[in-house]
């Protein structure tokens, strides 16, 4: 079968490799589409830990089953699937356990044509998603979905802000926030990006990159009870002056690095929440996909590409041009 595959640090290539055999408990998926996630460009950078050449990249994938190990679960056999990436969370909800783990590394993930995963990672897919948008659920989904309901508790008529609209997770906190009956607000440092999301639905915009965006967004909004962000970096300390006093900022990543100095005055007189997120419990994932289906959400992405342009998917990603998810179809699907 083909397969992404990270063959030397830092290099990916596509490789032959045998279709794996279900041991017993596990499933064999025959993959339909494949969504990317930045934490697959930062494995080909070697910006991840635990990176270990050999293994096929990619954490989200939907398809169907076409064979379990064992005679037991043969109902499995033929079911369409969305593929859950969480490996090993663990017994507490309110964080990961130390072995817990992504689908993709260092496990083999879905940039293949076939993965096999433990069946308890199996969803049904969505019914009113395609397969190229069901692949574009699962981590971004569920990283959005913790990050607004359960670290930020979103409640109807909050005002919130997503840091940094297009990417994939920011673009399902968007739209979870809509359907959640959120006045939603975004940024991004490009005009159309904006645009597109108050075509989608959003109050308005900010450019992060203008020198008033804050006091812009403070006499506009008034601030924000919740912002959604990922880059956290120097700017964390503007985003605490556009968050109302006693609210909460949510952050699941640091793309642009640690502050040099964090106003920590700022936190504690406004009784500011800073709150980290990571990921999701396989509760949560269900929840999610059951919140998806209650509202008929479907993901904001770009036009699928076929398998053998993933390394263009993946270099648009490193540019930061796309707006949405970027998705791959197997040949055939």
């Amino acid at each position: 079968m083909k397969a992404l595959v990270l063959t030397h640090p830092k290099t990916l290539e596509f490789s032959d490799k045998p279709i794996p055999t279900p041991k017993e408990g596990e499933a064999l998926v025959r993959l339909k589409a494949a969504a990317l996630n930045h934490r697959d460009q930062w494995i080909r950078e070697g910006l991840y830990a635990g990176i270990q050449p050999g293994v096929t990249l990619g954490s989200d994938g939907a398809g169907v089953v076409a064979a379990v190990g064992g005679e037991e679960h043969q109902e499995w056999v033929g079911r369409n699937v969305v593929i859950n990436p969480n490996r090993n969370w663990g017994p507490n909800p309110a964080a990961q356990a130390a072995d817990y783990n992504i689908l993709g590394m260092p496990s083999d993930g879905t940039f293949a044509e076939w993965v096999c995963v433990p069946l308890d990672r199996l969803y049904p897919k969505p019914k009113h998603l395609s397969w190229a948008e069901a692949a574009a659920v699962p981590l971004g989904g569920l990283t959005a979905y913790r990050a607004l309901f359960r670290q930020g508790c979103l409640v109807r008529g909050q005002k919130v802000l997503i840091n940094g609209i297009g990417g994939g997770v920011a673009q399902w906190a968007f739209l979870f926030a809509l359907a959640a009956g959120a006045e939603v607000w975004v940024s991004s440092s490009a005009a159309e990006k904006i645009a597109a999301a108050k075509e989608g639905g959003a109050k308005g915009g900010f450019n992060y990159r203008s020198d008033t965006w804050t006091s812009d967004a403070k006499k506009e909004t008034g601030g924000f009870d919740l912002i959604i962000d990922s880059a956290g970096g120097n700017a964390l300390n503007h985003l605490l002056n556009v968050v109302k006093p006693g609210g909460t900022i949510v952050f699941y990543g640091a793309t642009t690095g640690v502050p040099d100095n964090l106003n920590l005055r700022k936190i504690f007189w406004s009784q500011i929440r800073l709150q980290g997120s990571t990921m999701g419990t396989d509760a949560e994932f269900a929840d999610m996909l059951a919140f998806l289906e209650k509202h008929q959400i479907r993901p904001i992405m770009e036009a699928p590409l076929p398998f053998d342009r993933i390394l263009e998917a993946l270099d648009r990603m490193k540019e930061g041009r796309q707006f949405g998810k970027l998705v791959v179809e197997m040949e055939g699907q």
